[in-house]
């Protein structure tokens, strides 16, 4: 098996192609002359030869082949620059002190003598030195002719120094403008005027199957240029980007490089690839241009991005839940928690709503939710559609600022154990009763909490010490009223239960038995 250098093909093999090809033209000119119809079909002959020409270069037929990239990358290949960074390495402070202790120590516990001290070496420096090791290199390109580039945050986090290279192989030292690590992307700039800077497309027309091309530097490879197709849009990953995703080759070095579509317009920025061996495996993603740019004016502008929140934990909402809340399909964000004292609990949102507009834009992903607030300016008044107990209410919320790196680290309050006053139901729950004091503590007006689930109950998902808040869409204020409720549903539809678990709220169903 060849390695991955490259592999050049033999000679032999070319000249024999070669061969074949004369010999079978000479042996079909023959068989035409000497065929006795030959000379009485001379004009079908013609016809013949003329099928068995090549086409011309710019034939219709070779312009129905794969695309040619070379005018695009003519275009577009000198704004894409090479990014290497670097950063300060200094020894820990004394120790060449600790060392040479130690080997005394060793010298005299074993031989009772003290070690032989060592001449210090010839133009060793009396203290340890700052040095510049290379961190890293990385991908980006130019968006503005004095000096503007956008690659990737994590390109260029923790550099001490920035130097970026242009195609004409003049380096510039950069500095950060600012970069963000929710989107992954970053600003630097570099003193120069008169550069060359890209275009930036629509993702919106952006279409899946359409041909796109990467050029970055894999491997440190200046100016590589990859292509492929797009293969998916808005791709979730977990991040606060709705990913393109490409099988572009994308590999280390291609990092905040352009992703290019055939119109010579970048729109996306090669971010990220799936991988279970570290390599390219055929999925790339890149950040949409359009959310690059939004995050980039920002960090021109503030040197920071500014997001807006609402103080609210959410989830996933299901097929199971949608159908036994009654909503017409599995969408909007399922609210888990809400913040106390927060934007959303001063609009009235509660635990178990499901929030399925935003300012008049529906939301079909939970997902979609954080990249909506998040782009609205804090401060604004923004409207709010909200699922609850089987109808759309209408809610204001105002928006407020969402804290860099903030982060919420407090575990989950463990649930009270009340007394003992439990019930059996049916379905395999026992529950008990909430003090007024344990209501109080977890800031809810009523629920009951789960001393044993089994049965349904438990394939349901429940388990003890969850505290149960609605039943089928009906508040739950006690164990009585619980089995109350119980019994008045159907033996052969699912039931929807809100139930808490520490802090956060979320749905399960139980289902009837099969």
């Amino acid at each position: 098996m060849p390695d991955a250098s490259a592999v050049r093909l033999p000679r032999a093999r070319t000249w024999l192609a070669a061969g074949c090809a004369a010999l079978i033209g000479a042996t079909l000119a023959v068989a035409l002359v000497s065929h006795p119809l030959a000379s009485a079909q001379s004009s079908n002959t013609g016809q013949l030869a003329a099928s068995l020409t090549p086409a011309a270069p710019n034939s219709p037929a070779t312009a129905r082949g794969l695309p040619d990239f070379t005018d695009l990358v003519d275009q577009v290949g000198p704004a894409v620059v090479n990014i290497r960074t670097t950063e300060k390495a200094r020894p820990p402070s004394g120790q060449g002190a600790e060392t040479d202790e130690d080997m005394q120590e060793f010298f005299r516990r074993f031989f009772g003598m003290p070690a032989p001290r060592q001449a210090p070496r010839r133009n060793a420096p009396a203290q340890p030195q700052e040095e510049q090791i290379q961190r890293g290199v990385g991908s980006g390109f130019i968006v503005s002719s004095d000096g503007y580039v956008l690659t990737n945050a994590h390109v260029v986090d923790g550099a001490d120094e920035v130097t970026v290279r242009l195609t004409d192989r003049r380096e510039f030292k950069a500095r950060i403008i600012g970069a963000d690590k929710r989107t992954d992307v970053a600003v630097v700039k570099i003193d120069a005027t008169g550069l060359p800077a890209v275009r930036l497309g629509d993702v919106a027309q952006l279409k899946v199957g359409e041909w796109v091309i990467a050029i970055g530097s894999p491997f440190d490879l200046d100016n590589s240029v990859t292509a492929g197709i797009v293969s998916a849009k808005a791709r979730d990953t977990g991040d606060l980007v709705p990913f393109i995703q490409t099988d572009v080759a994308i590999n280390p070095g291609n990092s905040g490089g352009p992703l290019i579509n055939m119109r010579g317009e970048v729109v996306g920025i090669n971010s990220q690839i799936y991988s279970r061996s570290g390599g390219y495996m055929g999925i790339s993603f890149a950040i949409p241009i359009d959310e690059a740019q939004r995050v980039a004016d920002q960090l021109r502008s503030n040197g920071r991005v500014i997001r807006g929140r609402i103080g609210v934990q959410i989830g996933e909402v299901t097929k199971d839940v949608a159908d036994s809340l009654g909503l017409p399909k599995p969408a909007g964000a399922l609210v888990r928690g809400v913040e106390s004292g927060g934007p959303a609990e001063k609009a009235g949102v509660e635990a178990g709503d499901i929030i399925t507009g935003f300012d008049g834009r529906p939301i079909d992903k939970w997902n979609e939710l954080p990249r909506v607030v998040g782009s609205t300016k804090p401060g604004s008044s923004s409207s709010l559609q909200v699922w609850r107990r089987g109808a759309t209410k209408d809610l204001r919320i105002t928006v407020a600022e969402l804290e860099v790196e903030s982060t919420n680290k407090s575990e989950p309050a463990a649930a009270p154990r009340p007394a003992p006053s439990a019930i059996a139901t049916a379905v395999g729950l026992t529950v008990a009763d909430l003090t007024d004091t344990q209501k109080s503590e977890l800031k809810i007006k009523g629920g009951v909490r789960v001393e044993a689930a089994d049965g349904l109950a438990a394939r349901a998902g429940l388990r003890p010490g969850d505290v149960i808040l609605s039943v089928a869409n009906t508040d739950i204020t006690s164990a009585k009223q619980l089995e109350s409720v119980l019994a008045k549903q159907a033996k052969d539809k699912p039931i929807s239960v809100l139930f808490r678990r520490g802090e956060w709220a979320q749905y399960a169903v139980i289902r009837p038995r099969s």
